[in-house]
């Protein structure tokens, strides 16, 4: 049974229009600017065709894997810094915060056998893992931050009244950051009614029987809520602790300071 996407003109086509139609959506719809749609749209077909030119070679290494895989946590910590918008000296906080969420859930399948130490099991369940994770500490982090800022005067009400400043902290970001697990949490919820997630489509393309699509799917929802959780819960304690932080320095310092 082959019931791969096919290469072909029409493909090409179809990934133009949806691109072209998501940027101008945003453009015209004053949500943005939809030059980054495009932006983003041409980086994931450079991005994959690379990968797909080089995962062969990955693959066929032990060694070579985890060093991809650690490339990919390396990136994600990269991005969700960028997104925050913290300094320099945060950056091993948020590599922190990613990795008390990826580290236990991949060690506890992979050292339980559940998923085969074969690198082409790893490389998607750690892919997949490390990118909801990176985007749950992006978003608990900005969340937080900005409530932070936004309701200043009650943290400072909070100091009054005697609450240390980490505790302050927590009382006004943690509600707000939480909802970071909003996502996540919806679609484990939702999975098989509403949809039917990547790699269940994934293992069902490549020739799986539907229940072990199925498993494998709930395996990668759970793994991946557990691992969001646990880094939203550190993501918020350190935000409050100070250790996360935005750089509030104008633009052209922060171009220096990187110089």
């Amino acid at each position: 049974m082959n019931a791969a996407i096919g290469f072909g003109p029409a493909l090409l086509v179809v990934l133009v229009v949806l691109a072209l139609a998501g940027g101008a959506v945003v453009r015209f719809g004053e949500l943005g600017q939809g030059r980054a749609v495009l932006i983003a749209a041409v980086r994931a077909v450079a991005q994959l065709a690379l990968v797909s030119l080089v995962i062969t070679v990955i693959l066929r290494s032990g060694w070579l894997t985890g060093l991809f895989i650690l490339l990919m946590f390396s990136i994600a910590v990269f991005t969700s810094a960028s997104r925050i918008g913290v300094p320099r000296e945060s950056l091993p906080w948020v590599a922190a915060a990613i990795a008390s969420g990826v580290v236990p859930v991949l060690a506890l399948v992979l050292g339980s056998g559940v998923v085969p130490p074969e690198p082409i099991a790893v490389v998607p369940v750690a892919g997949i893992v490390i990118g909801g994770t990176m985007t749950a500490t992006s978003q608990a982090a900005r969340r937080a931050l900005d409530e932070l800022k936004s309701r200043h005067g009650e943290y400072e009400a909070a100091l009054a009244l005697g609450f240390l400043p980490r505790a302050a902290a927590l009382e006004i970001c943690r509600p707000s950051a939480g909802q970071a697990l909003i996502p996540a949490l919806d679609q484990t919820r939702t999975v098989g009614l509403v949809t039917l997630p990547g790699a269940y489509v994934g293992v069902l393309l490549g020739g799986a029987s539907p229940l072990q699509a199925g498993t494998t799917q709930v395996l990668v929802l759970l793994g991946l809520l557990a691992a969001e959780a646990v880094a939203v819960l550190t993501t918020v304690q350190l935000v409050a602790a100070g250790r996360v932080r935005r750089d509030e320095r104008p633009a052209r310092a922060r171009w220096f300071a990187r110089r």
